[in-house]
């Protein structure tokens, strides 16, 4: 047995490669101040801020109470992977639902699938600025990632991203509407992206989790609607932002047919099977009436709307309006730039000094330096709150501490 004394054995090289998520970070130390008694307005995580739907609630506890809390099937009960299957064709994806994987979160979808396309050396484009676990989980499966940027509009851009294949590219990550951003692809430029994946004969991860939070049409389109992806795109999504669904830890993959049963393998090895009162809560979600998810993307838009405004009023800050998702993401370096100030360090002073929790742009990317993500699934008075007291930190920018 181990003692203070004792050294304790060296971890697996693998582990050096993984990272953290900033988010996460942010959110522990502004728990901390709140303990404290401070008073926090938190726009760092990307949690809307109502609970799941009556009736998704309801079924989960019906199937709990009735004993469906017994192993099912690795790949998912059938009536979920049949409402899965139907969902993405909605959204012009020919699937059937036995090519549909059930995971616990869809975090978990985006590490199988990096996991099972990413080999020792290949490199992955991952977008820049963009969710940080992506560049971490392709470096632990042996992978180099390769950063491509946002375009004028903030969401990924396909010219820099044909531009970064190279012989060793893999892999293509794509996020649309984009975590941090809130830039979102049009189908002519997601179509591209389809064709560079066909043509240089890559796999495309698409990470779909807010194609429902888009404000100008019904879905975001997806790259796997497209003839030249179909057969090689992985496409990921999950409950926890379109249904308010966080703490279910419910996602997917869907992938091409001679894929599933290795995934599905890997699904037995990592998690056995999703509760399955966990996926009748899914089922209920994707079936059930759609009026949470209506009134919560108005609510987004004119918290949006509220948001972009307060900060673009404020000097030396420049606020581009999302096209999808829950965050801005502006840019401080107007403000920053004068003072020789980083954005990690007001993302500090707003929340020690300021009490607002905001995730440095750093956090997702090199390119992200001089900006902040805020999230806008918080209540508008929150918001209202909080760009005041933005206004008031960059007012009082200075060199000194």
């Amino acid at each position: 047995m181990l003692d203070a004394t004792t050294a304790a054995p060296a971890l697996a090289d693998r582990l050096a490669r993984l990272s953290g998520e900033g988010a996460l970070d942010v959110f522990r130390r502004a728990t901390a101040l709140k303990r404290e008694g401070r008073t926090i307005v938190h726009l760092e995580l990307g949690a809307p801020d109502v609970d799941a739907a009556p009736h998704v609630v309801d079924e989960a506890v019906r199937a709990l109470r009735e004993g469906d809390a017994r192993y099912v099937a690795p790949a998912g009960i059938p009536a979920l992977r049949e409402a899965i299957a139907a969902d993405v064709r909605s959204r012009g994806v020919e699937a059937d639902a036995d090519q549909v994987l059930v995971t616990p979160s869809a975090k978990t979808a985006v590490f199988y699938a990096m996991l099972a396309a990413v080999g020792a050396g290949d490199e992955v484009l991952v977008p820049d600025p963009g969710f940080p676990i992506y560049p971490s989980m392709a470096r632990f499966c042996g992978g180099v990632p390769v950063g491509y940027g946002v375009d004028a509009h903030n969401a990924p851009d396909v010219d820099d991203l044909e531009a970064r294949i190279g012989p060793r590219t893999r892999v293509v990550v794509l996020n649309s509407p984009n975590n941090p951003t809130g830039g979102a692809l049009d189908a002519a430029a997601t179509a591209r992206v389809a064709a560079l994946a066909e043509r240089h004969g890559l796999v495309v991860v698409t990470d779909d989790i807010y194609s429902r939070l888009v404000y100008e049409g019904d879905r975001a389109p997806s790259p796997a609607a497209f003839d030249g992806a179909r057969d090689r795109t992985l496409l990921v999504d999950g409950f926890s932002k379109t249904y308010a669904m966080t703490g279910y830890r419910l996602g997917y993959l869907v992938a091409p047919r001679p894929w599933l049963e290795p995934l599905t393998t890997l699904a037995i090895n990592g998690h056995t099977c999703v509760p399955p009162f966990i996926q009748r809560a899914g089922v209920a979600a994707l079936t059930g009436p759609q009026d949470l998810v209506a009134s919560q993307r108005a609510a987004y838009r004119a918290r949006r709307d509220l948001l972009v405004a307060g900060l673009n009023a404020i000097p030396g800050v420049r606020c581009p309006t999302p096209a999808g998702a829950f965050y801005v993401f502006p840019d401080f370096s107007e403000a920053l730039a004068p003072r020789g100030l980083t954005s990690r360090e007001l993302a500090h002073r707003l929340l020690e000094d300021h009490g607002v929790a905001a995730i440095d742009g750093r956090a997702f990317g090199a390119r992200g330096e001089g900006r902040l993500r805020f999230s806008f699934a918080s209540a508008e008075a929150d918001l209202e709150r909080a760009v005041a007291r933005v206004a008031e930190a960059v007012a009082g920018l200075s060199v000194e501490r």
